[in-house]
């Protein structure tokens, strides 16, 4: 099937209304994003939360989800070579195209995606690393890579920040995803406080866990504070959303630090207040560096 201009503005349309209707910690499409960028962000946004969905949502086999993310795969590969499935499939291909967006990158995503259906436990903290750099810093690369920063200097600084924030997601989600059978802390790192992957969840040696657990937050601040410099490389819009979004993951950080760390009871999350405080911070961090 062939497909047009109205089908390309229905498909970056629907794209964007998906995205504003989908929870994040952040919202995806913001007015910090440049206009002409929106609709390329939330076509991207579409790609990663569908596989994502597959991945995770619903009661599906493993062996079924597999297979869906593999037919997903499939017609990214033939959305690459101008076959597409519907017209979402039109418009990633068309953003790509227009931004010179690395194919690798999406490919990475997936990869993670498929990690996660399969999912074996990390033994070292280079295997989680490993991992971050094909689930989260893709993400940050092709932001950067739509607004025309190549850098691999700065490229290198956003996969600080990205692998940062997967990290406090894992932090954040814990209890939920020990529920799904995924423990993201590598047992290299349980080990070190005389736990092991059967036992780190009981309540008895919850003073252990804690103190692995702020090991792990202490790994995520030192990269949040290695990428920082990024924001000095940014235009100022840019800038403050990915300083707000910065921001955010420290104060998920402090607060999973103020419950003693006692992830297998509570899932911090930020109060619209607490947003709009962070934004204001992150504005003004923006002015100052301007």
């Amino acid at each position: 099937m062939k497909y047009n201009s109205h089908d390309l503005q229905m498909a970056y349309t629907e794209a964007i209304q998906f995205a504003k209707k989908h929870y994040e910690n952040f919202p995806v499409v913001t007015f910090l994003i440049h206009r002409n960028l929106r609709k390329h962000v939330a076509i991207i946004y579409w790609f990663a939360r569908t596989a994502d969905d597959i991945a995770d949502e619903g009661n599906a086999s493993v062996e079924n989800r597999v297979e869906q993310l593999a037919r997903f795969e499939k017609r990214l590969q033939n959305l690459l070579n101008d076959r597409f499935t519907d017209k979402f499939d039109f418009a990633l291909s068309e953003t790509i195209k227009e931004h010179k967006l690395s194919h690798l990158l999406f490919f990475k995503l997936l990869k993670a995606f498929r990690s996660d259906i399969l999912f074996t436990q990390f033994k070292s903290t280079d295997e989680l690393l490993r991992y971050c750099d094909n689930s989260a810093n893709p993400v940050g690369r092709l932001l950067l890579e739509l607004h025309d920063i190549r850098d691999p200097k700065i490229l290198a600084l956003s996969d600080k920040i990205c692998t940062a924030l997967q990290l406090t997601n894992f932090y954040q989600d814990f209890k939920f995803d020990i529920q799904k059978g995924r423990n993201y802390i590598p047992l290299n790192d349980l080990a070190s406080s005389g736990l092991n992957e059967n036992n780190f969840t009981d309540p008895v040696l919850r003073n252990k866990l804690c103190a692995v657990m702020k090991m792990e937050i202490e790994r995520a601040k030192k990269l949040f504070s290695e990428g920082e410099e990024l924001l000095t490389y940014l235009p100022k819009k840019l800038r403050i959303e990915i300083a707000w979004t910065l921001l955010g993951g420290r104060k998920i950080l402090e607060k999973i630090e103020s419950s003693k760390c006692n992830v297998m009871k509570t899932r911090p999350s930020l109060k619209k207040i607490e947003m709009i405080g962070l934004l204001l911070k992150a504005y003004n961090y923006a002015n100052r560096i301007s």
